[in-house]
């Protein structure tokens, strides 16, 4: 078990550097002009987009750019601006010149919001997903079967930001049977924190759980129809045992796969769901920073989006090890 940990572990962290060099090469190699894109054409003097340069340390060669940013993830880095020398702690991403701030600061104040969002909206989505489609495997080619299987076709057909906009208009704004989206952080009131999010986790939850739906019910028909499945039945374990204690284990396999992709890909980018339930969250704070062209927020939204897919990859690795030994022995 130490040695698939250790593997995978290695595996993850070689990723996550080949994606640092890559998103620096991206913003920073590429030939563009970082600094006349935030310099704008209007009002742009020689003298402002000198001093663009030298803040953003684009004046240096690129070897010795790549070996600073690496280098104040770990350890920081200090930043001039207006003549004001400021120190970007441990682990530095940049600094916003748009701003004035450090981009961890920016990302860590956008992140509660982001990973609220995305918890309420996992528990939710795994919870129903594979309830309904355990549910429906156990009743394989009944009516019951075919109206869960035919919901969630319908539902999942029209796009996410259509039903999201009908919801958070109808629902919210013309009836308020639902109340409004809005962030108050949990420290402040935990009843206004959960008001704000109940709304986008309702939505979320009962969209994405369709493809749940969907993969737990498949696999649970094929884990069904396995031999030990039979030889569990044949030593007079009730059919609920059957189901959910040693069918239900071996199908959730690819449903973890689906599981963890999808709080990375959530984490990573929620930028419908926060616009439209107005969550300051951080797929809002990547559509800002596009919009001004704020290439060390984007670089460091990037780069922390990244570990957040190479983390899910590790414990998806993790928990498939604990669901079925027969990984680790791969």
């Amino acid at each position: 078990m130490i040695y698939f940990v250790a593997r995978r572990l290695i595996s993850a962290l070689s990723v996550v550097l080949v994606t640092l060099i890559a998103t620096f090469a991206l913003f920073f190699i590429a030939p563009t002009d970082p600094a006349g894109a935030i310099c704008g054409e209007r009002n742009c003097t020689q003298q402002r987009y000198n001093e663009i340069k030298q803040n953003l340390h684009l004046d240096k060669p690129k070897v010795q750019q790549f070996a600073e940013y690496t280098a104040g993830i770990f350890a920081g880095r200090d930043f001039t601006t207006s003549g004001v020398t400021r120190h970007c702690g441990a682990p530095c991403l940049g600094f916003s010149f748009k701003n004035d701030r450090p981009v961890t600061e920016m990302l860590t104040s956008r992140i509660p919001v982001t990973v609220s969002l995305v918890a309420g909206y996992a528990v939710l989505v795994l919870t129903i997903g594979v309830l309904v489609g355990s549910l429906a495997a156990k009743r394989r080619g009944t009516m019951g079967d075919r109206v869960l299987m035919s919901s969630t076709l319908v539902i999942s057909s029209v796009p996410y930001y259509i039903v999201a906009l009908m919801i958070s208009l109808y629902l919210t704004v013309l009836y308020p049977i639902l109340p409004r989206g809005g962030w108050t952080p949990p420290s402040e009131n935990i009843g206004k924190w959960a008001a704000g999010l109940v709304t986008p986790w309702l939505v979320l939850g009962i969209y994405f759980c369709t493809s749940y739906a969907r993969y737990s019910r498949g696999s649970m028909v094929e884990t069904l129809s396995e031999d030990f499945i039979r030889t569990a039945r044949a030593k007079g374990l009730s059919d609920r045992k059957v189901t959910y204690k040693h069918a239900l284990r071996a199908g959730l396999i690819p449903v973890i796969t689906i599981f963890g992709l999808d709080v990375a890909a959530s984490l990573a980018g929620a930028i419908f769901t926060e616009r439209i339930f107005d969550l300051p969250g951080l797929g809002v704070l990547v559509l800002d920073s596009l919009n001004s062209y704020d290439l060390p927020v984007i670089m460091g939204t990037v780069l922390v989006a990244s570990v957040v897919v190479v983390t899910m990859n590790f414990l998806v690795d993790i928990a498939y090890s604990l669901v079925d030994p027969r990984v680790r022995l791969s």
